[in-house]
């Protein structure tokens, strides 16, 4: 790796190991796109609530997240909510009767909005790790029965399954931090134009 470049990291810990050793020194600063499940059973997330790794998913998620921090550049950990857009999200299971249908609380970032944080990170000077979502989190079912009525489709019997833990995703932090202003504040303006393209 050339001196002085900036590295976007977003592969998930399952992916091959040593990534983090095989950048040497060469780089100047790193965003590493972790996710809000470092953040465990909490209900409620802004930049100042503690993360938790006690399940597996969160444990090698903030394993990652520490080597990115402790190497020898500058980085941003940007720990987004449930990622959507266009192939992606609940507009798509929804279509494949793959989508799950309960009263816990979810929130997204539309995947621009994401790229944008991730570009702004590269050339900022901001360090830490924040929570990344919208404005507008809101349960399984409210979003299913907004994509339905877009696609013109019954909406699923409820999940028998256990519910999910309610998590609620202030991102508001690094908006400010980055000077970004949502394109898709909400999933109300983010999936209908998810579904355009």
């Amino acid at each position: 790796m050339r001196p002085g470049s900036l590295v976007v990291h977003s592969i998930p810990p399952d992916g091959p190991p040593g990534l983090i050793e095989a950048l040497g020194e060469g780089p100047a600063r790193i965003v590493y796109i972790s996710s809000t499940a470092v953040y465990g059973e909490a209900s409620l997330v802004d930049e100042s609530t503690p993360v938790d790794g006690r399940t597996e998913r969160a444990a090698v998620r903030l394993a990652v997240e520490r080597s990115v921090a402790a190497g020898p550049w500058s980085s941003l950990i940007l720990r987004a909510a449930a990622i959507y857009g266009p192939g992606r999200g609940v507009q798509e299971s929804l279509q494949r009767g793959a989508c799950r249908v309960d009263d816990s609380f979810v929130s997204r970032i539309h995947v621009d909005d994401l790229a944008e944080h991730v570009e702004a990170g590269l050339l900022s000077q901001v360090r830490g790790a924040f929570p990344v979502a919208d404005e507008e989190p809101c349960t399984s079912r409210e979003i299913t029965e907004f994509c339905a009525r877009l696609l013109d489709v019954p909406v699923p019997v409820s999940s028998q399954a256990k519910a999910r833990a309610t998590r609620r995703v202030d991102g508001a932090a690094i908006r400010r931090e980055l000077g970004i202003t949502l394109r898709y504040p909400s999933y109300r303006v983010g999936i209908p134009a998810a579904l355009e393209r």
